[in-house]
């Protein structure tokens, strides 16, 4: 039987209020962290582009989550949920996560638990990100939101002008983001990364939505094509409240008059 391609995350220490008992209230403890996961397809057709592994930001992303979701009692359920998160990502199949208590015995104590993909519900709730189609002066929101930047429309009219405007964003992306001081996504795991910090970041959207013929190529139907892949909840047009509006599917919130324009 051939072996699936695994990732891991080895050894990671980290501090939180953990345990049912007494004594352990009101006080951190080292918690050590292990995860090896095995992937549904092999890495060898990754071309060496990022987006075609599940990166190891995942893993580290799940553990951040869960400890920051609530207090637990027991290392097992704390576990249970690393193990949700892991597994909602479609590139993982299987995994196996380890956690340990270190400060509560001579030795290290913990459980080892192995979950594959289909059999645990993701209980986490899905980070909440607001999609911005900047302009000059728009003022910026706080907690997770994915700019997509504005330019001048290409006139080119030729075979390659979808390309064409795809790049002319690309570079007011890198643009505003010197302005701004934010830093610039180019690929999903980039953005899935910011959306979990909860920091604001710049879709240059070129190496996303080229091959995505659907995503069209201006700011605003680029904006509603990527809200549908991140599940946005919000998408905000800067500009005069009397900004047009595209049109957008339904459960999806829309404003424009509450941001301020230079």
């Amino acid at each position: 039987m051939e072996h699936p391609d695994r990732i891991f995350l080895r050894d990671h220490v980290l501090s939180a209020e953990i345990g049912a008992f007494q004594s352990e209230r009101g006080l951190d403890q080292r918690l050590r962290f292990n995860l090896t996961v095995d992937l549904r397809e092999t890495v060898a057709g990754s071309g060496d582009h990022v987006d075609a592994v599940l990166s190891y930001d995942v893993l580290t992303q799940a553990v951040d989550t869960a400890l920051a979701d609530q207090r637990y009692n027991l290392v097992e359920t704390l576990a249970e949920r690393i193990a949700a998160e892991v597994l909602a990502h479609p590139r993982a199949a299987r995994i196996t996560v380890s956690v340990e208590k270190l400060d509560r015995g001579p030795g290290a104590l913990g459980v080892s638990i192995i979950r594959h993909r289909g059999r645990v519900p993701a209980t986490g709730v899905a980070a909440q990100v607001a999609i911005l189609v900047h302009a000059p002066g728009a003022t910026l929101a706080p907690g997770a939101v994915v700019i997509v930047p504005g330019a001048l429309p290409i006139t080119d009219n030729g075979p390659h002008a979808r390309r064409l405007a795809l790049l002319s964003l690309d570079q007011a992306a890198w643009r505003l983001g010197g302005d701004l001081g934010i830093e610039v996504a180019e690929t999903r795991t980039e953005l899935d990364a910011a959306i979990q910090l909860r920091q604001p970041v710049i879709w240059a959207p070129t190496r996303l939505a080229a091959d995505a013929p659907d995503a069209g190529d201006g700011p605003d139907n680029l904006a509603l094509w990527l809200a549908g892949r991140l599940g946005a909840h919000h998408i905000d047009f800067a500009g005069p409240a009397h900004r047009p509006l595209p049109v957008v599917p339904d459960g999806l919130a829309v404003s424009v008059a509450h941001l301020r324009t230079a």
